[in-house]
Order: C-alpha cells, then structure tokens, then sequence
C-alpha cells in the first residue's frame, strides 16, 4: 500500500478497554476529578491575583502552575469523557484534532517539570540568599523565569510533534486513549528511527535536568539548614509544599514511563497516564491552599459563608 499523508482525515481512537457496566462508573470518577480540579485551579490562580498580600515571587510562579494544570486537564479529559460514552467503534477524530491533543498534553507533561524547576530556584534564594532576595527575584527576573519555563517546553515539544507531523502515514487507528506523539508515528509506515532518538533524548534531558536541579537546588538548601536552625524552620515551611507537588508529579510520571516498557500492561500504562492528568493536577492546588495561610484562610471563609447561607 502506497504511503499518503491524511493530515485531515478521521481517525478513529481505541480508547480505554472497559465494560459498558464499569464505563458509567469511569465515566462519573473522572467527571467529578475534572470539575474539582477545574474549580480549585482556577479558584486558587483568582485568589492570588485578587490578594495583593500574595503578589509575590513565590505565589505569582506558583500561577503558572494552576494554568498549566488547567490546560492539561482540558486537553485530555473532555475527550475521554465523551469517547466513555461512545462505541468503541465510533469513537473519531480528525488528525488535526489528534496533532493537537497531542501537542498540549505533552506541553503540559514538559511544563510540569519547568515549572517546578523555576520553583525551586525561587526557594533556593530566599533560603540561602534571603538578603539579596528582592534583588535578585525582580520583576525583570519574574518575566525571564516565566518565559524560560514555557519556551524551554514549548519549543521542544513543537520539535516533538513537528518530527510526527511531516510523516505520511498508513494507518487510521489510534492504538492510545489519547492522542500522544507516539500514537501520531505509529500511524507511519515510514522509518522513524529519527522520531525514537529524539523523543527519547528529550525524555532523558527533560527527566536529568528537571531532578538534577531540584536535587542540587535541595542540597544546597539542606547545607545552610545545617548550620543555622532558624533557616531549617524557614525551609520546612516553604519547601515542603513544593517538594510534596515535585514527588507526586515525578512519581506518576515514571509511573507512565516505566509502563511504557511493558507491553502487556497496556491497560495498566491507560490508567496510569490518566492518573497523570488527574493526580498531580488535583492535589496541587489543595497542597498550596493549606500550606499558604492567606489562601487557607480565605478559602475557609468562603465554606462558612456557604454553611452560613445554608
């Protein structure tokens, strides 16, 4: 068969192997995980802004991160929802739909680490540098940390997706639950050894690099806490919410990756990379929301008013 590029054909997704007894279920689950992290996301990011006491370094970094989840979250779960509640056989979609899914789920993955990475330099000053802190966390320094964390993901991922997209292909089905830059190769009857080398040299740069920092930035933190008591408190305080919200989005995405090399847990890898756009997305803003005492405050008089009104 002749190879042809269908860039605007309908594909059709495999999805994930459930019965019609245990779809509802699934179906309820992860519709009431999409509405809480939805609703906690963007609570948490419209607290920050509203409060002018949270218009800090840390708090205005930590933005980015309820964006990023809110992005990952839309660009999985309505579809998965829908594809629940639809035959196996007519679950559709056009390839430009797929390269686009595609492109903003693994943005999200790559901005996750980012993210936390620029997280983490910002804990690393005010612990260890905390007189020079307004120096060196400015506004100019805030824009280049922002910038840097979402161009440092956007393009590699662009490259990613580009390196998928300019192959023809010679298959219709989506062998995923979710359209990933693997399912988009995988429909090529063309040589992707350069598809393989590249997404695996991104993985390992985006996974060392991402834990490389956070562990040096730590170890640094942890020597200064040694030697003065006072800081350790200030670092407890601080850090631990961070490292709490890196461990759970590290943990589930080795997860996926670890899967990946088993083919007979498929299923399992399903589960698990849905868990990735669910986990660490819910957890985040609720983490934050209690360790900030502004936000925690804030959040428990809006439940009193609510019972209150009641």
């Amino acid at each position: 068969m002749d190879n042809l590029t269908f860039r605007y054909s309908v594909l059709l997704v495999e999805g994930l192997k459930v019965t019609p007894q245990s779809s509802q279920l699934t179906f309820i689950f992860l519709l009431i995980a999409y509405v809480f992290t939805m609703v906690f996301n963007i609570g948490i990011f419209i607290q920050i802004l509203a409060e002018k006491s949270l218009h800090q370094p840390m708090h205005i970094l930590f933005c980015h991160l309820p964006v990023n989840d809110v992005m990952g979250v839309i660009a999985l779960m309505p579809r998965l929802l829908k594809d629940l509640l639809t035959d196996p056989s007519e679950r559709y979609i056009t390839y430009v739909e797929c390269v686009i899914q595609a492109f903003f789920t693994h943005l999200y993955g790559t901005t996750s680490h980012t993210i936390l990475m620029i997280m983490a330099f910002d804990r690393y000053v005010a612990i260890c540098n905390p007189l020079r802190y307004p120096t060196i966390m400015s506004n100019k320094m805030m824009v280049k940390l922002s910038a840097g964390a979402w161009g440092a993901a956007v393009v590699p991922v662009s490259i990613l997706i580009g390196l998928s997209v300019r192959l023809s292909h010679c298959r219709s089905v989506i062998q995923n639950h979710f359209c990933d830059n693997a399912s988009l190769f995988k429909l090529s009857c063309e040589n992707t050894v350069i598809n393989n080398i590249y997404g695996l040299t991104f993985t390992v740069a985006l996974l060392t690099s991402s834990l490389g920092w956070v562990v040096l930035t730590y170890l640094r933190i942890a020597m200064v806490c040694i030697k003065s008591k006072n800081k350790a408190a200030k670092a407890i305080k601080t850090c631990s919410s961070h490292l709490a919200v890196y461990v759970i989005m590290m943990a589930c995405g080795l997860t996926v990756i670890v899967l990946h090399r088993f083919p007979e847990h498929t299923d399992n890898r399903k589960f698990a990379s849905v868990m990735f756009h669910v986990i660490p997305p819910g957890l985040n803003p609720i983490i934050y929301g209690f360790q900030v005492r502004e936000i925690r405050q804030r959040m428990l008089k809006l439940c009193r008013r609510k019972v209150s009104s009641k």
